[in-house]
């Protein structure tokens, strides 16, 4: 695992939980929180369910992302590492939300109990996995919203094909097309495998993210900051 970069790890996990958990919990964005505006939406029209949820999920995202925050700074200034802890907290939010999944689950009810809690954590989950990467990996791509990643790969792509003014800036763009098609194919690579897993299983499946991250402690970190 030394050889795979926690960013790559991180793509892979952002994208498998954003997926079972709209899956699972009928259209909860649970990493791509500002998404859940567009369901919520639905919800109500459709009658779909799962409203409240879908409202909670940002200020929950908010929350923790400050918590996570003031911890670090708190570790810090003590002197001590920041990232693996917080990788910790997102492992043991991951195995609080599988352990609610085998007690619960399969959660047929929406509007529930039951699906709001286990919701609600993977959103806290995903919110220190955010917060963690704007911090301790803000030279890596994104590791829950693909959009301005690809737009950039795009872009990148555009100059190195017609060039530029500046040309001495294409190796830099190279290596930034590189790393940013990795992050995009790990995230695709996370969804698909959240697809398959929930088909086998709607209650195993949130067993996945918790070995991903387990994993994670073991990854290459190639650009660290802030630690």
């Amino acid at each position: 695992m030394k050889n795979i970069p926690l960013a790559i790890l991180l793509s892979l996990n952002g994208g498998y939980v954003d997926t079972v958990g709209f899956l699972a919990l009928a259209g909860l964005f649970t990493a791509h929180v500002t998404g859940n505006f567009v369901t919520l939406g639905a919800a109500v029209v459709l009658g779909t369910g799962g409203g409240l949820a879908k409202l909670l999920a940002l200020p929950m995202f908010c929350l923790c992302v400050f918590l996570s925050r003031v911890a670090g700074i708190v570790l810090a200034r003590n002197g001590h590492a920041v990232m693996r802890p917080l990788l910790a907290v997102k492992l043991v939010l991951l195995t609080v939300a599988f352990g609610l999944a085998i007690a619960l689950g399969p959660f047929t009810n929406a509007n529930g109990w039951p699906a709001l809690t286990i919701g609600m954590v993977l959103v806290a989950a995903m919110a220190v996995q955010n917060g963690l990467h704007r911090v301790h990996l803000a030279k890596s791509p994104p590791t829950t919203l693909m959009t301005g990643t690809t737009t950039q790969i795009m872009l990148d792509l555009a100059d190195l094909a017609v060039g530029t003014r500046d040309d001495s800036k294409a190796p830099a763009a190279a290596r930034r097309l590189k790393m940013m098609c990795f992050s995009v194919a790990a995230f695709a690579a996370g969804c698909a495998l959240a697809a398959g897993s929930y088909i086998l299983s709607p209650v195993w499946c949130f067993a996945v993210p918790v070995v991903i991250a387990a994993l994670a402690f073991g990854a290459k970190v190639e650009t660290p900051e802030g630690d």
